[in-house]
């Protein structure tokens, strides 16, 4: 294969995955102005489905020209040489290859992230604030964009520079030792996320004593879940959507409670919503996806490695010196197909995941609290009631509200 081949092969993948997302995304929109199953007619009246139907369609539409910008975006940096530029830009001030990877990737996703911010500066204070879901201020809009670079500066610096180093040391085997590396910071991540990051960008305090407390301490007693942390999120500094999640192992796992969930939710709705969260504890699902997720790390890290020294992804892309940075593009790409495979089986472990955390809470606490408070977390967030099945099985990491109530019921 010759440099001009596989640079129209790259083109091709990118094309290819975008007519793709757009096919299912144009036959799940069809799917909008689908009447409710009699199951989910209680969620809204009149007035309020049809303002979810026009949310659904004012994001699918933003999203089909979000799509399309990224992707002409991206098709014009491969036409007019970006990644050549970029490159040499770089190298105007070092010619170190952590240095220059490090200034080859920052300028990249800082020149993304300035064109897309207006996309996403309208999302939240154009269609979030017209449909009463935007809480956010511009000042902390612009506030947490700084925070997320500086973090993704820190972070993803600092671990690009660790495998880059690594690579220059072992060569070909650089894979193993940045797979272990890669191991060790996913799990520390996984064990102080809430600790450590989540402060950065919200405010959380304990879950005072009280009637809700005593319920859900019961409740972990009676199915032997040691707990005792239990935190309230400020997600309506944000937005009014609800949301819940369990983090960490050991003596670091704790349950965290969205305001907006507490607030919107009965006592029983919210032990209900966290009884399906032990439930994944419980079921190990998230020691499960840590283990799938570091092993489909070390099978694209191994992959790699078998391409990352081969001097056609950088001249493939116009660029004249092979490196480890344009050569990681080059195969990120590649990797495209795979990844969607790979994300479809996770997907598809994921609802069955999901399934089995929903019968471990109707089990040990009760179906009807759980449906009662899935209808009311879809009411609050507009979700789509009639997704295609097609769009289900491709993205979806959850099975449908109306695929859960069927199960929660059969069970």
């Amino acid at each position: 294969m010759n440099p001009s081949i596989l640079f129209y092969l790259l083109i091709g993948i990118l094309i290819f995955h975008f007519v793709f997302d757009q096919i299912l995304g144009v036959l799940n929109a069809k799917h909008f102005k689908d009447k409710l199953p009699p199951k989910l007619q209680d969620i809204y009246n009149d007035k309020a489905y049809s303002s979810s139907q026009e949310y659904k369609k004012t994001r699918y539409k933003f999203g089909v020209l979000t799509a399309s910008f990224s992707l002409l975006i991206t098709l014009a940096f491969f036409f007019l040489d970006g990644f050549a530029w970029v490159d040499s830009f770089a190298r105007n001030f070092s010619e170190h290859p952590i240095i220059v990877a490090l200034i080859f990737f920052g300028v990249i996703m800082l020149v993304n992230d300035l064109l897309t911010t207006p996309f996403s500066y309208y999302s939240t204070f154009v269609i979030e604030e017209r449909y009463g879901f935007n809480k956010t201020t511009k000042k902390t809009f612009f506030i947490d964009k700084l925070k997320a670079w500086v973090l993704t500066g820190i972070l993803g610096g600092v671990m690009l520079a660790l495998i880059i180093k690594l690579y220059q040391i072992t060569g070909e085997n650089f894979w193993i030792y940045a797979w272990i590396l890669i191991g060790i910071f996913s799990i520390f991540i996984n064990m102080f996320y809430s600790k450590l990051i989540v402060p950065l960008f919200n405010k959380q305090t304990p879950l005072n004593p009280g009637s809700l407390r005593d319920k859900i301490e019961i409740y972990a007693r009676q199915v032997g879940f040691v707990l005792s942390n239990i935190y309230i999120i400020d997600g309506s500094k944000r937005s009014t959507k609800a949301n819940a999640y369990f983090s960490g192992f050991g003596k670091e796992k704790r349950i965290t409670l969205y305001d907006t969930l507490v607030n919107n939710l009965t006592e029983e709705e919210i032990v209900a919503v966290l009884a399906h969260e032990v439930g994944h504890y419980k079921k190990r699902h998230i020691l499960f996806n840590l283990f799938i997720s570091l092993l489909t790390t070390g099978f694209t890290l191994w992959l790699f490695s078998l391409f990352v020294g081969n001097p056609l992804f950088s001249e493939a892309l116009g660029v004249s010196q092979p490196s480890f940075h344009v050569g990681l593009i080059a195969f990120g790409i590649l990797y495209t197909p795979i990844s969607v495979v790979t994300g479809l089986l996770m997907n598809m472990l994921s609802r069955k995941f999901e399934y089995q955390a929903d019968d471990y809470a109707q089990q040990t606490y009760g179906a009807q609290p759980l449906i009662s408070a899935l209808k009311k977390l879809s009411s609050s967030s507009f979700s789509n009631l009639t997704p295609h099945p097609y769009y289900v099985f491709i993205y979806y990491s959850h099975p449908s509200l109306l695929q859960r109530i069927n199960n929660l019921e059969k069970s």
